[in-house]
């Protein structure tokens, strides 16, 4: 087999899209052929964790983990706060204090690109003999955080290897940054610091139509698009699940202030008002981190109150059992700077449910064509709250009338189909390189 080295911050128990993507691709890359080598830190910094993906990772697969130093740790210290708060928190603060604003203004001024960047050369320098050991093939680096392209970048330089750079989000266009208070400068170093990426990596890969766009605008070269998927492994689901004998409508993920659902759940509420019966038969379930404020105005509202639940974070393989009791599945697209080209890694395990889904986003995003050439369900746009009732209200009808089944065609988004394209990939650089090594010999 050839072999591929696969550099990733976000690694289990970490949980998350960008974890299950390397995940699944770690997984089925074997079957074409390539073998892959994972190396992450050995002591990240993350809050959410799922130790059930760990399922997926192969007891063949070799997994290197090398120490990390990050300066949340000397931050929590700092500022006199237990071990597992999160460093984010300063970000969500309406009012932030002097250390507050003093750390926010610290990561995107001096952190460049982001707090990892302290692994970058350690890192280098373990790696180069693990490559020139194990013979490895193409080293691949995927962020955020962009700092592991930097890795890649400078494994290249020094052992020759070929490096694909895989980009979860934009980089210099990544709305996160926006919320840094970073100064032109270092706004023009995260701009020089992507070129560079990008103009080094043998190959680049992003997940949506409109990233790609962005990224071949700042450099001119061809970039590939690999979006997530979902994995029919996942669906195979132990015991008997029942549909909810309720219309059930389930949102799976993160709510917050970017992922705002309040827009359906006002629809859905003028919607019971004008028709009463409705109250006993919707369902409204959120599973995952919900925002303090949206549940507070939800338990004091009357209405919403009746008809809405929350449920904490389940591990991953729960989920699935959600999809099944569920009628329609809920999807808020954020709204922001990348919504155009955000897909969300859930959107595909929604249409591999079969269950319908109610989208609420850009109406002319790459979400939203995935969902209309699947004809997976309704997106609406967010301050259209008239399509908002009527896709509610068509989806209501076929839960209580169902139609014949719907042949999406899904089947190029799963994981296994896309690790096919990562392999084609793979074999792309080699052969070049082949060729080339023949070309230079000739000469």
């Amino acid at each position: 087999m050839n072999k591929v080295l696969i550099i990733t911050y976000y690694w289990p128990p970490s949980a998350g899209s960008g974890v299950q993507r390397w995940v699944k691709f770690a997984k089925y890359l074997p079957h074409y052929n390539w073998e892959p080598i994972v190396f992450t830190p050995e002591n990240p910094d993350f809050n959410v964790k799922d130790e059930t993906l760990a399922g997926d990772i192969s007891p063949d697969l070799e997994v290197l983990k090398f120490p990390i130093w990050e300066p949340y740790q000397l931050q929590r210290r700092i500022a006199g706060k237990k071990s597992d708060s999160n460093p984010a928190d300063a970000l969500e603060k309406k009012k932030k204090g002097i250390f507050d604003l003093f750390s926010i203004w610290l990561r995107g001024n001096v952190l460049i690109p982001d707090p990892r960047v302290f692994w970058v050369k350690p890192s280098v320098s373990f790696l180069k003999d693990v490559i020139k050991r194990n013979q490895i093939d193409v080293v691949i680096t995927t962020g955020p955080p962009h700092s592991m392209h930097l890795i890649g970048e400078k494994l290249k330089i020094k052992t020759g290897v070929k490096w694909v750079a895989d980009f979860r989000d934009p980089w210099s266009k990544w709305e996160f940054l926006d919320t840094l208070k970073m100064t032109p400068l270092v706004r023009n170093i995260h701009t020089r610091l992507e070129k560079r990426v990008l103009q080094k990596a043998d190959k680049v890969i992003t997940i949506s139509n409109t990233f790609k766009k962005d990224f071949e605008e700042l450099v001119p070269r061809r970039v590939e698009v690999i979006t997530n998927g979902f994995d029919p492994d996942d669906f195979n689901i132990s015991g008997n699940i029942e549909q909810s004998e309720k219309f059930l409508i389930s949102h799976i993920g993160t709510i917050d202030e970017l992922r705002d659902p309040r827009p359906f759940l006002y629809a859905l509420k003028q919607l019971v008002t004008e028709i009463p019966v409705l109250q006993n038969e919707v369902e409204v379930l959120f599973v995952g981190v919900v925002s303090k404020k949206l549940i507070a105005e939800i338990e004091a509202d009357d209405i919403l109150n009746k008809v809405v639940t929350f449920k904490a974070y389940v591990a991953h393989h729960e989920v699935f059992e959600i999809y099944k009791r569920s009628a329609v599945l809920l999807l808020v697209l954020a709204n922001s700077k990348n919504a155009v080209g955000n897909i969300p890694g859930k959107l595909f395990e929604y249409m591999a449910s079969e269950k319908r889904i109610l989208a609420l986003g850009r109406v002319d995003g790459d979400s939203a064509e995935i969902l209309k050439n699947a004809d997976a369900g309704f997106i609406c746009h967010p301050g259209d709250r008239e399509a908002i009732k009527g896709a509610i209200q068509n989806l209501f009808k076929e839960y209580k009338s169902p139609l014949p089944e719907k042949n999406q065609s899904i089947q190029k988004y799963s994981r296994k189909s896309l690790t096919g394209d990562l392999a084609q990939i793979l074999d792309e650089i080699i052969e070049a390189g082949d060729e080339k090594s023949v070309y230079e010999k000739n000469e």
